[in-house]
Parts: C-alpha cells; structure tokens; sequence
C-alpha cells in the first residue's frame, strides 16, 4: 500500500519587506509629513505667553471666525450626508442616460482648483449672475453673505460622502431589501431597518471627511465670501492675514486651536461611527 503523505502547506510571502522595516519607514513617513509640521506649529505658539495665547484666540474677531468655520462645515457636512447619500443611491441603484457623466462630474470638485471653484461659484450667485439674479428678487443673497460660505463647502465636500458610500451600496445585496419586502415591511421600513443601519457608518465616515476639508477650506472661499471681519471671515483666511503681518505667533495660536477643535469633533465622530458598528453587529 502506498504511503500517503499530506499535501504541505506554504505561507504566503508578504509582498511587503519585514514589519520592523515596514513600521519605521511608516513612523518615519507619518513623522516628517504630518508631526513636524503640526509640532512645529505648536512649538511656535508656545513662544505667546498664557495671557498672550488666550487674548490672540479669543478676542472677537477671531471668535466670529470660529463660529463661521465650524458652524459652516458642519452644516455643509450635514447637507452632503443627505443630498450625497441621495446622489450614491441613484448611482448605483438606477441606469439612465448619461449616468456615466453625471458619475464623472461627482469628481469634479477633486480635479478642479479651488481658486477656480470660487470664482465660479461667485460668477453665479452674485447679484448680476445666472443664479443670483433669480434669488435677488425673493431677498436671498449667496455671494459674499455667510451663505455663500457654505454653498462653496457644500460643493467641494460632495465627493467625499459619494465616492464613500457608493462602494457601500455595491456590495449591499439587493436580496435583504427584497426579503423585507416579501415579509410585509413597507418601503419606508426597509430603508429605515434594513438600508440605513447598513449605510451609516459609511455616511459618518463621508461626513467626517467631508467636514475635515471644509473646516480648513481656503481657495474656493475667499472668492465667495466677501471676507467681511465678524460677519463672513472664515478662520484660515484670518491666519493668512496675521501671516501676512508677520505675527507668526498669533497666526500659529489660531491654527492650534483650529487643530484642537478639529481634532475633538473627528474623534467624537469616530467614537459615534465605532459604536454604530458595534450596535449594528449586535456587540455590547
């Protein structure tokens, strides 16, 4: 009888070299791009004394710039949520003419320069323009109004939410809605049931993303907003202006406390986003 032996198994070589290796070239790439500058960034606001620090970002002017940048970004974050998961949905779900440009022309605000993206939004809502002709006799004014600070963050954030949920929606198996269905769950149900929970953390993701960028948007901005200090100022145009007067401490103090506040909101974004994931796993 012939002496059967076991077919040997052979791990897969890692394509990438060693985990020590790998880990410092990691460290050291994360390190020279992103922690020196940001350490570099504190290490000149800590030059301002306490009572410095704290008269350079509260006094009111840069106060109102807060309120702009933040309340903007997440207002533009929130609108993307919903209009950009509408938008992911008809992508996937539904095949009609020129699908393939409109899929295209999500990405559009990725590609285009946003210095461009501010004129042109600007072109249109302003008073004289295509838009802003038609909302000027009903008393609505975009351009160089606080709203028009958020009409721009609404247009650069779009792909974020889009080209995160969209991958999403593919691999959801139209089956699951299909047994809802089957089971008596009307439409309304499905989606509430069987669709968002699936959906959700993809749309956290996108919104938090989509948030990220606005709250430190530059370029297609300062076109639109008129720039007027307490009233339509964002916060990185005031740290260009302290820049630009060479009051590198102050402008650094701003910029921490951008991080700061940035950093806090994402990270309360991400603890939401891994308890969603837990609860829709049925985990404790």
């Amino acid at each position: 009888m012939p002496l059967m032996l076991a077919p040997r198994t052979f791990a897969a070589a890692p394509v990438l070299p060693g985990r020590n290796l790998t880990l410092g070239l990691t460290l050291t790439y994360l390190g020279l791009v992103v922690l020196l500058p940001l350490s570099a960034a504190f290490l000149t606001a800590s030059t301002l004394s306490a009572e410095a620090f704290w008269r350079a970002v509260s006094a009111p002017r840069v106060l109102a710039s807060y309120r702009l940048s933040f309340g903007a970004a997440l207002l533009a974050g929130a609108v993307n949520a919903v209009f950009g998961g509408v938008v992911a949905w008809v992508l996937v779900r539904y095949d009609f003419p020129g699908k393939r440009l409109i899929d295209a022309l999500v990405d559009l605000p990725f590609a285009l320069p946003t210095a461009v993206a501010g004129i042109a939004l600007s072109s249109l809502y302003a008073p004289n323009g295509w838009l802003g002709a038609l909302l000027a006799p009903l008393g609505i004014q975009v351009a160089f109004k606080p709203l028009g600070v958020v009409v721009a963050l609404i247009f650069i954030g779009l792909p974020f939410v889009v080209r995160t949920v969209q991958p999403v929606l593919e691999d959801m198996a139209p089956e699951y809605e299909e047994a809802a269905s089957s089971l008596g769950a009307s439409r309304g149900q499905v989606f509430v049931r069987v669709v968002f929970p699936t959906i959700l953390p993809a749309l956290m993701t996108g919104f938090a993303l989509a948030f990220a960028r606005a709250a430190g948007e530059y370029g297609s901005v300062i076109f639109i907003a008129g720039n007027m200090p307490m009233i339509s100022e964002i916060t990185p145009l005031l740290i260009v202006t302290k820049l630009e007067q060479y009051d590198y401490a102050g402008a650094t103090a701003i910029a921490v406390v951008m991080l700061g506040i940035s950093f806090l909101l994402l990270l309360a974004i991400n603890l939401l986003q891994a308890w969603t994931r837990r609860r829709s796993s049925g985990l404790p």
